[in-house]
């Protein structure tokens, strides 16, 4: 055993240990709780760093385990795979943060925090999976883990949006093992390759090869939040603000969309998949998916469903980004699985602000709260303007790359597409931070949860959002610093294309 073959999988432990033993702690043991999530956090913060390093220069890490002869249980980092369990980690500490100042008074948390250290480590085995059969493996376990965070208040509307979330899930799992055993027997063991590993598929098989992507597919855009397989999302958000920023951010969609860019990019191969008209059918479904999204957002008065809406709309831009031929669009696309991840994540903490400290859940009773709620609503701005793609936030690097790759591969209508999504996204962004700044503001505030002081709420609640809404501006301000989250996609596509 050495540093390479242990890396991967102690990455996967260093939460799901700390998960386990949550479990068993007392419900009054609050700083033992406190202190098994904050030390796996940093503890795989500091491996994923060793990792970065690592593959940034070529390194190689896989664990393996072998459970039948072609069936492998594989752990392997390469760029795209560090991407994603760099912003997990990263994230994941946040809002650990974050939900302890959230759950503070609230029962069965040592339950919570079980079930949310061992949702991050089923994300980061999607992240690090080596073949699509270990990826299936934490797919499934991802649906498990993140249902009892969604039904955890245990209300009527918490149970019904977890079961909704759950036959959704489901069905979709369905239709990827599906697909998964069908290319299996086809083409054999489905290892994750850089540049695809079906280009040996004869000729004969390729209606096949189609009929397969189209259930894959399927599969994983059911947590990706595709149209018509997204209605799961907008009715989970009865769910704690935590559980939200980590569907929404963190661990659901985003494994829907990094699995979307697995079979794209390492499976089938960007040539191939072009080739066989499957980029025309993921850009068509990305594209209705990023205009109806943001339709359906304008409709709503609940802060948490426009958000909800929001994120169906944003996370198939990476989609998008996969569906365009040429590295330009992939590097739109697949920074914007880090950039939606921060920018989402901010507002769904500020939401959550909002909540527990004035009692807002909707637009409508937002009037004059940036002066009541300054930082939250700053960091709420941030997160709102770069979701538009106002420079020089995070989100307008991401359209500013889709667009030029669309102009590169001479896929004009892409441009219509980002035009049309972007005044939508100021349509339904803007006028809620016109009530929060300009509007009067009622005559009282409710004053339950104000510490003493000059923080407007908790410092729990209120430096996660302000943090993110930094980390927001310096990946715009700073996008071609070395190891910022451009830089490292555009090391990602270079590879991807054989650059």
């Amino acid at each position: 055993m050495t540093l390479d073959t242990l890396l991967p999988a102690a990455i996967v432990f260093s939460s799901l240990v700390p998960g386990l033993l949550i479990f068993l702690v007392a419900e009054e043991s609050h700083r033992l709780r406190i202190l098994l999530n904050l030390s796996g956090a940093l503890v795989k913060l500091l491996f994923v760093a060793i990792m970065i390093w690592g593959v940034y220069h070529d390194h190689n890490y896989e664990s393996r385990l072998t459970l039948a002869p072609g069936l492998d249980l594989v752990l392997q980092a390469d760029a795209l795979s560090v991407l994603f369990v760099t912003l997990s980690t990263l994230l994941w500490l946040v809002t650990t943060v974050y939900a302890i100042g959230y759950l503070e008074q609230t029962p069965n948390r040592s339950r919570f925090f079980g079930f949310f250290s061992l949702c991050v480590s089923s994300t980061v085995g999607i992240a690090l999976a080596g073949n699509l059969f270990t990826f299936l493996v934490f797919y499934e376990i991802l649906t498990l883990t993140t249902y009892p965070l969604v039904a955890h208040r245990g209300t009527p509307e918490s149970i019904r949006g977890a079961r909704i979330y759950l036959i959704y899930t489901l069905s979709g799992g369905v239709l990827l093992l599906t697909g998964t055993v069908w290319l299996h027997a086809l083409a054999g063991p489905v290892t994750f390759t850089q540049g695809g590993m079906l280009g040996a598929v004869p000729t004969e098989q390729h209606g096949t090869l189609i009929a397969i992507f189209v259930l894959l597919l399927g599969g994983l855009g059911v947590k990706a939040a595709l149209v018509p397989l997204h209605g799961w999302l907008p009715e989970s958000m009865v769910a704690p603000a935590p559980v939200s920023a980590l569907l929404h951010a963190v661990a659901v969609v985003k494994a829907g969309a990094f699995g979307i860019l697995r079979v794209v990019y390492d499976v089938y191969g960007i040539e191939l998949a072009d080739a066989l008209g499957l980029l025309t059918l993921l850009g068509a479904l990305a594209s209705a998916t990023i205009l109806y999204g943001s339709l359906r957002a304008l409709a709503q008065d609940g802060l948490k469903k426009r958000l909800a809406y929001s994120t169906v709309s944003q996370v198939s831009y990476i989609a998008l980004g996969a569906s365009i031929l040429g590295p330009v669009a992939t590097v739109g696309g697949v920074v914007h699985l880090v950039h939606q991840g921060i920018m989402k994540i901010t507002l769904f903490f500020c939401a959550g602000n909002y909540a527990e400290t004035l009692g807002i859940h909707r637009v409508s009773q937002m009037d004059g709260v940036g002066r009541r709620m300054p930082w939250t609503t700053l960091a709420f701005s941030v997160g709102a303007l770069g979701m538009i793609g106002l420079p020089p936030i995070a989100g307008f690097v991401s359209k500013w790359y889709l667009g030029l790759g669309a102009v590169t591969a001479e896929a004009e209508w892409v441009l219509v597409v980002l035009g049309l999504s972007t005044l939508l996204n100021a349509g339904y962004f803007l006028p809620i931070l016109y009530r929060a700044w300009f509007r009067p503001a009622p005559e009282a505030w409710p004053e339950e949860h104000i510490p003493p002081g000059r923080l407007e709420t908790m410092g729990t609640l209120l430096w996660p959002p302000v943090i993110t809404a930094g980390l927001c501006l310096i990946a715009g301000l700073l996008a071609e610093a070395p190891f910022s989250p451009l830089e490292w996609t555009e090391l990602i596509a270079r590879r991807e294309y054989g650059l």
